[in-house]
């Protein structure tokens, strides 16, 4: 065979027809860069080739055999047709017919005759004998997008016309419904991908199976795994066994091993094709101490040349092993952080803040160069430096894959720190705050912010508005550094006369009556909620409608004029807060997503549910203490708590205004974003969050305010890669939550356990709680049981008869509304969400932090 077969056409025409690019080539001709011409896994196995590893002899009919047969064949027409009819691949209506169709014209069509001869002398050229047939896609074993098992494999192929139809197959299973919908998925145009295929000497394994050179579960670096199976490796890979399982360190050394079942053997079968058999259950592992050291060496080097963790499909027959593929290994957890005891400390309330993944536009925007920054300039302030947001989250390939919790660095000017805080405390009261001029001067920046029209705007002025929003910031920075030490002092004196007194259990609650602006926000919740409850069609609608579908009820239905216009008010006020974390200006505000205040106004309709008034009973209690008999002592007390409470208001408030910002940088990347979408860059205005900042800011628009074609080459695979890269991680948690509550102390016969948060027991069935999305689920009386929480959730403490969160710590948001609505809450239960179900009936003890059956708990 030669290396680069081709077949050319005559100047008279009279000859077959032209192939003027290689379609057939040895696996040597091909590299990591041949991509677009060998596809992915064709790519990668001509690499390891070149580099020496242990792969089976073969050839590649390039991506230009199938354009080739698309061109002589009436499937080129066909193909065409089936993707004009719409950009999602189903012109069937999505019941398969179309795609089965075109499917059957690829497998029946009669192969050209020059291609079919070129196909024949390269298997020849391999001496004929049993073959592999593997598709190989141009979107496949890329980092973000394995493909794996999405295009179809063809073993112990036999004789030349069985290779040329096991060829016309995979082409056609470049369209099955599964490969279409995971293209879908991962955002490639259906338009640009091409297939190539790979065919090999055929191994007749004796064991196969995958190495993986990380822990794909755990992401220790440290670790590779061996999923194995006598006989061929399809056993393994499609799931059809319980592989024997050994974990390894670099070297290859066994650090555990699990028994495998052996349900069954694949093995190549005499006239072709593969048969099945069931397997001889073994106590001992099939592979050899040495076999696992030599996959261990290979795996390492792999990984070093490709530069990423290796996911490697291998084969051993007679003491030899092969090495069949090696792909990236996606959606590979980060390797777990070893924390201290101060990232420990401060993990739970990070934890909540990032419970989801920022976007690229989220890191280098709103909380670089707000919230952030705002950071910064506080703990600057006293002369410690924060860490850098690419330590706080780190990123591969321009996606954040972990959270670090800080470790805040003090410096010689932390000496002083004492000083300057005391004269803060003693020169801003946090009582006064929204008398500030600095709080004017922002009211007034968002509010020409707010009125400013974005459309006439250039690129680079629009660009610049944001950094306006940044900057707004700057005077809720410099309100938070002048003030928040008039929390501390007040609170620390507060607790000292509650020590004196003896009553130090009381300050957690006390803390907690102070009235905020989400307080306020809730009561305005109540009054809708109270509304809808006096318009009976509205009443109706509230119980068995979804949020969503409330929403068409209150905006299209003209007999709800009340509700309507207390609820657009309602917007205008408090339209501004985040639905998920003020950290994320990707995530839609209350304005953005109404259905989400539609649900807090369903969840509080019915019945409150009889709670304790934990602050006002803190409260009497003290004023009870025979101590404060004494008047002079009484009013220094009781101004101690007022304070303390002020400067907790000022906290919850100051974030409730710093919000503020988030509706005009959205609606700036919003506008950013629609050109980009003129512009080919993306599908999806949204899709800009999946940008950097930086990137935006290096845009320039031409002379008539149109962006350059440009753009398009430049940015949109950089979209499509990231998004892939994030799309990837799905499922895998920034930090996992074990690292931070797995010392939680255990209980006998609890179900979860975590941080005793607020006082009291309550019994009632479990309501699990995701997201914002979900809020209209909860029903008065339940146990919330969330992942996290922020000020969004609070209105449903108003509802709930305990609360129960797998993050956060004692000074938590929702710790602090329980005790300030006075229901128990459980807080960094670390698995709360995954071991507690709806329906299951709980007994809650805020008190002791647990978390027991309800039956059990109520036996006398």
């Amino acid at each position: 065979m030669d290396d680069a077969q081709q077949h050319t056409k005559d100047s008279t025409g009279s000859g077959p027809p032209e192939a003027p690019k290689p379609t057939i080539a040895s696996l040597a001709q091909f590299g990591v860069g041949d991509i677009a011409v060998a596809g992915g896994k064709g790519a990668a196995l001509g690499e390891l080739v070149r580099q020496g590893f242990p792969v089976p002899p073969g050839f590649i009919l390039t991506t230009d055999a199938y354009s080739s047969f698309l061109a002589e064949t009436n499937g080129g027409a066909a193909l065409g047709g089936f993707l004009s009819v719409g950009p999602d691949e189903a012109p069937d209506g999505g019941d398969g017919a179309g795609s089965a169709a075109l499917r059957a014209l690829f497998a029946g069509a009669e192969m050209p005759g020059w291609l079919r001869q070129e196909i024949l002398d390269a298997y020849a050229g391999l001496g004929g004998g049993p073959v592999a047939v593997r598709s190989s896609a141009t979107a496949e074993d890329l980092p973000g997008a394995a493909f794996a098992g999405q295009q179809d494999t063809y073993l112990n192929v036999l004789g030349g016309d069985g290779v040329v139809q096991a060829v016309a197959n995979c082409w056609a299973s470049l369209w099955t419904d599964r490969a279409m919908a995971y293209r879908r998925r991962q955002g490639i145009d259906p338009h640009e991908v091409a297939i190539a295929v790979v065919v090999q000497k055929m191994v007749p394994a004796a064991i196969a199976g995958v190495l993986f050179t990380a822990n794909p579960v755990t992401g220790e670096r440290g670790e590779m795994v061996v999923d194995a199976n006598p006989g061929l490796g399809e056993a393994v890979v499609s799931g059809r066994v319980t592989p024997e399982h050994y974990v390894l360190d670099r070297s290859g050394k066994t650090l555990s091993f699990v028994r495998g079942g052996r349900e069954v053997v694949i093995s190549a079968a005499e006239g072709g094709g593969t048969q099945e058999n069931s397997g001889t259950q073994s106590t001992k592992p099939g592979l050899a101490a040495e076999e696992l050291a030599e996959l261990a060496r290979l795996g390492r080097k792999a990984q070093q040349h490709f530069g990423r963790p290796q996911d490697i499909e291998w084969a051993a027959v007679d003491g030899t092993l092969y090495i069949l593929q090696s792909r990236p290994l996606t959606a590979l957890p980060p390797q777990p952080p070893v924390l201290n005891a101060v990232q420990r400390r401060v993990g739970p309330f990070f934890i909540e803040m990032f419970q989801e993944r920022p976007y690229p536009l989220d890191v280098s925007g709103w909380m670089s160069r707000g919230i952030l920054a705002m950071l910064h300039g506080m703990a600057g302030s006293v002369g410690v430096v924060f860490p850098a947001v690419e330590e706080l989250l780190p990123e591969e390939d321009g996606v954040v894959v972990q959270l670090i919790p800080p470790v805040p660095r003090p410096t010689v000017r932390t000496i002083a720190a004492p000083l300057s805080l005391l004269r803060r405390a003693r020169r801003f009261k946090a009582a006064a705050w929204t008398r500030d001029p600095r709080f004017s001067l922002f009211l007034g920046n968002i509010e020409r912010l707010n009125g400013t029209d974005l459309g006439p705007l250039r690129w680079r002025v629009v660009v610049a508005f944001a950094e306006e929003c940044f900057a707004a910031m700057q005077s809720i920075t410099d309100l938070r550094v002048s003030y928040l030490p008039g929390i501390l002092v007040p609170v620390l004196k507060m607790r000292l006369m509650l020590l004196l007194l003896g009553k130090t259990k009381l300050a957690p609650a006390l803390i907690a009556g102070a009235e905020t602006r989400t307080s306020q926000a809730n009561m305005a919740l109540e009054r809708l909620a109270s509304i809808a409850a006096d318009d009976p069609g509205l009443s109706r609608a509230l119980l068995g409608s979804a949020p969503r579908e409330l929403l068409d009820v209150v905006e299209k239905e003209p007999g709800h004029r009340a509700f309507r216009e207390a609820f657009e008010a309602f917007q205008l006020e408090y339209g501004h807060r985040e639905t998920t974390s003020v950290v994320l200006s990707s995530s839609p505000t209350w304005s953005d997503a109404p259905e989400v205040v539609l649900g807090l106004v369903k969840a509080m309709s019915g019945e409150r549910p009889q709670t304790v008034d934990q602050s006002g009973d803190a409260l009497a209690a003290l004023k009870r203490h025979p101590a404060l008999r004494f008047e002079p002592l009484r009013r220094r007390v009781l101004a101690a708590v007022e304070s303390a409470q002020a400067g907790m208001a000022f906290r919850e408030d100051s974030h409730f205004y710093a919000t503020k910002a988030i509706p005009p940088i959205r609606r700036a990347y919003r506008e950013l974003g629609c050109r980009l979408v003129l512009a080919g860059v993306l599908d999806e205005p949204d899709e800009i969050y999946h940008l950097r900042f930086e990137e935006l800011e290096s845009i320039k628009d031409n002379d008539d305010g149109a962006l350059p074609a440009s753009l398009r080459d430049r940015f949109r695979p950089l979209v499509l890669a990231r998004a892939a890269k994030r799309r990837g991680l799905e499922g895998i948690p920034l930090l996992d939550p074990a690292l931070l509550f797995a010392r939680n102390r255990k209980v006998e016969g609890a179900l979860v356990s975590g941080t005793p948060a607020s006082r009291g027991q309550a019994t009632g069935p479990v309501r699990v709680i995701r997201g914002p999305a979900e809020f209209g689920r909860l029903r008065s009386g339940e146990v919330l049981v969330c992942p996290y929480t922020n000020p969004a959730w609070t209105p449903l403490f108003q509802r709930a008869a305990a609360v129960v969160v797998d993050a956060g710590g004692l000074g938590s948001h929702a710790a602090i509304v329980a005790r300030e609505y006075g229901i128990p809450a459980v807080m960094g239960t670390g698995s709360g969400t995954s071991i507690l179900a709806d329906g299951q009936r709980v007994f809650v003890d805020g008190t002791r932090g647990v978390v027991l059956p309800a039956v059990s708990a109520e036996r006398p």
